[in-house]
Order: C-alpha cells, then sequence, then structure tokens
C-alpha cells in the first residue's frame, strides 16, 4: 500500500511538471518547500530537515536531524534522539551529537500527503499566473493569433496554444469585425494587467500599433529595418494614413510597401476588413508633409502658424472635397498624422482678371531650379502661391537670401504686369 502511494504521490509531482512546463530549478524549489509547509504544520518547525528533491528520477528524501540526549530525558521528539534509538542507527555516535536518519514521508499519514498535494498545487497554481503575466508583459505590442473560445457582449474570450486566457474588448475590435467560435484571431498585445495575481491579457485589433506589425509581416523592407514607419493615424476599418522613410536612396519607401500590383498592402488590407491605407513619404518639412497627408487633393498654398500648430490650407474649389474626403475622413486623418490643426479654405477668383496663373517650373530660365525646389517645399507650386504670402514669411519658410526672395517677387510681380498692360 505504501509503495502505491509512493507512486501516487510521484506521479502527481511529474504531472505538474509536465502540464505546468516550469524549469528544473523553479520545480525544485516549490517541491522542497511545500515539504517544509507540511513538516513545519506537523512540528512546529522544519529547520532541522534536510529535503532532497530529484524531478530526473521522480523521488524525493527527507532528513531529520536530532541531538542525542540521556535516555529517559527527551523533551521533543521531534528536535531530540534518546541515546538508545541513536546507537540503533550509528553505533559510534555519541551524547550532545547531532545524529540525521532518513525520514519516510508517508509514515507521516494520509493527511500529511493530502496536505501536500493542496499546498503544492496552490504554488504551481501561483507560479503558473507568475509565468504567464511575465510572458505577455514582455509581448506588449507584438502579434499574437489565439482562438476564439466564447463571445460576449462587451469582449471576446480567447485561448492561445497553451491555454491561457486572452481578452479582446469591443471598443478593441473592428467596427466590420465577424468571428465564430473556433476561428482564429489574429491581433496585438495591447497591455497586461495584474490584479490580486490574476493577469489579464487584453488584445486590440484598432491600435495604430497592430498595423505597424502587420506592415513588419508584409513588407520585408519594413522587417529589415531599411524601412521606417514613423507615425500613423487610423480610424479603424475606414481608412489610415501611413507615413514612411528610408535613409537607403535606392529604396521608394511607398512603392515597397505597397508592392507590385498593390500585392503587400492587399494582404494588410484584408486582415484589417477592407481599412483603405494611404502609404506616404515623410518629411522634417511641415508644409511639405501637410501636403503630402491630404492626397490625393492637390494644394495651392499653405499657411503655418507653429505657436498654435494650425495651417491654413488654400485650394481651388474643385479641390476642397478631396482633401476633406468622405465624412471628413481625409483632413481629419492627415491632421492626425502631422499634429496641425487643419484648415481648408477655398481660392476667389478676383486674381482672374489680372490673368491666370503660372506653374513655378515655366519661370527655369530665370528662377533656379534650387530655388523652385526650395519654393515647392513650402506648398508653392504657382507663381500666385508665392505672391500671396508676405514676403517676410516666404524668407522664413524657406530659409533663402532676402536678395534671392526679392529677386523672385520681382520676377513674379513682373509677368503679371506685362499681363496686365
Amino acid at each position: 500500500m505504501a509503495k502505491k502511494e509512493t507512486v501516487n504521490l510521484i506521479d502527481t509531482f511529474s504531472e505538474f511538471k509536465e502540464l505546468k512546463n516550469i524549469d528544473r530549478k523553479t520545480f525544485i524549489g516549490v517541491m522542497e518547500e511545500s515539504f517544509r509547509n507540511v513538516i513545519a504544520k506537523m512540528f512546529g518547525t522544519d529547520e532541522n530537515y534536510d529535503v532532497i528533491v530529484n524531478p530526473d528520477k521522480g523521488d524525493f528524501e527527507i532528513y531529520r536531524n536530532r541531538v542525542i540526549v540521556p535516555d529517559g530525558e527527551m523533551k521533543n521528539p521531534n528536535m531530540e534522539i534518546p541515546f538508545s534509538e541513536a546507537r540503533a542507527i550509528d553505533e559510534e555516535c555519541e551524547l550532545g551529537e547531532e545524529i540525521t536518519d532518513k525520514v519516510d514521508f508517508l509514515k507521516f499519514g494520509r493527511r500529511a500527503i493530502l496536505t501536500l498535494r493542496q499546498t503544492l498545487a496552490a504554488k504551481i497554481l501561483e507560479l503558473q499566473k507568475e509565468s504567464i503575466y511575465i510572458r505577455y508583459k514582455d509581448m506588449v505590442g507584438q502579434i499574437v493569433t489565439a482562438e476564439l473560445y466564447q463571445i460576449w457582449k462587451k469582449e471576446m474570450l480567447l485561448l492561445d496554444e497553451d491555454g491561457n486566457e486572452l481578452y479582446l474588448p469591443k471598443s478593441e475590435q473592428i467596427p466590420s469585425d465577424f468571428y465564430r467560435k473556433g476561428d482564429m484571431v489574429r491581433a496585438v498585445v495591447l497591455r497586461v494587467e495584474n490584479k490580486n495575481n490574476n493577469p489579464r491579457i487584453v488584445l486590440s485589433r484598432t491600435a495604430p500599433v497592430f498595423l505597424q506589425r502587420l506592415f513588419e509581416l508584409e513588407v520585408p523592407e519594413v522587417h529589415d529595418g531599411l524601412i521606417t514607419i514613423v507615425k500613423i493615424a487610423r480610424i479603424p476599418g475606414e481608412r489610415a494614413k501611413v507615413a514612411v522613410e528610408s535613409f537607403d536612396e535606392r529604396i521608394d519607401p511607398v512603392g515597397a510597401c505597397v508592392g507590385i500590383k498593390g500585392a503587400r498592402i492587399h494582404g494588410i488590407v484584408r486582415e484589417l476588413r477592407n481599412e483603405n491605407i494611404d502609404v506616404i513619404n515623410y518629411t522634417t518639412n511641415p508644409s511639405l508633409f501637410i501636403a503630402r497627408s491630404l492626397s490625393p487633393a492637390k494644394i495651392s498654398s499653405i499657411a503655418l502658424h507653429e505657436d498654435t500648430k494650425r495651417a491654413e490650407i488654400y485650394l481651388k474649389p474643385e479641390e476642397v472635397s478631396l482633401a476633406i474626403g468622405k465624412g471628413g475622413l481625409n483632413i481629419k486623418l492627415a491632421g492626425m498624422l502631422t499634429g496641425y490643426e487643419l484648415d481648408v479654405f477655398r481660392e476667389t477668383d478676383d486674381d482672374d482678371t489680372e490673368g491666370e496663373d503660372i506653374y513655378l517650373d515655366e519661370f527655369a530660365d530665370e528662377i533656379d531650379g534650387w530655388v523652385i525646389d526650395a519654393l515647392k517645399n513650402i506648398g508653392c507650386d504657382t507663381a500666385k502661391n508665392v505672391l500671396a504670402i508676405p514676403r517676410d514669411e516666404l524668407i522664413h519658410r524657406t530659409d533663402l537670401e532676402e536678395e534671392t526672395i526679392d529677386d523672385v517677387l520681382r520676377i513674379l510681380n513682373a509677368e503679371f504686369e506685362d499681363e496686365g498692360e
């Protein structure tokens, strides 16, 4: 019977070790601590016991250390041993010495074995929770794939490959998401909460970092760091704008992200339930960045107010609707991406009597190309765009010499004066 109990006890430990995936050192520590807790409950102390656990063989040994006292003078049978009993263990022992003998744990009775199992189970569960918390804490911002186990009104419960519970709140789901029980769901680890040692892993499909991780999966250049995603603005399920840049002149960051015939971007769009994704080249020039962010609209000019982070956008009447976009999504995302509050203004036709506008490229014979590029970088593509901005502001925004700006203004004004005559 004792042999059967021993086998059951060892099988219990092996079961914990296999199912909970606990490393060797931690497992030995938990086993030893569990034995010591039971011993301490039974005898009031465990300080005179040595516990040796061998998880490879699936066995354990317990030794008790006691002081040898004269026969008839033993007061604490847990800490002391009569001389005659000690001699039976070691014929050469002497009074006052400490002697060690092996203890059969099963002789402590069924209650001790049950207490040991309960203690061990509680400690293993605690370690399991701590392990899950640490594991997923390091995975915040990373994509995971889990099976949908249950759908509730405010969230979904998913299980990872180890059976750990993950939660996807309704607020973190794309509005058009539709899943059935058993479906595999891909999301990013948003945060890991730990209340009363109960880890709660919260996932998200709406966070901008989810879109970034999808780009890393689909675009090798992004994964390898050749292309950097500088900023993302998303309205989940509707539209997103992604600003990218590359320090390798041989790489076209936008083209690489989109792929041939949109092959790379299509996979991301499908995952995001047909969310439209605009990929644009990032630039540190705020005017040019705003102009690119408002694509496909072509702006006429921009007036920046750095102190209030506002920008006044001037467009031709036919471009206004493109800039605003369906439901105001385009201009809203452009504002989120650039960090500016964007105000759109229609250009009036008051100046048309003085002649039609002229693109700056047509002045290439009179104005150097690098000067024209500097003007374009602040959102000025035409002569009237330039003339609409005060001289001092042109100097400040283009960082060109005063003489250069004066020459440009002289040339452009002369052109319209000639047309007026």
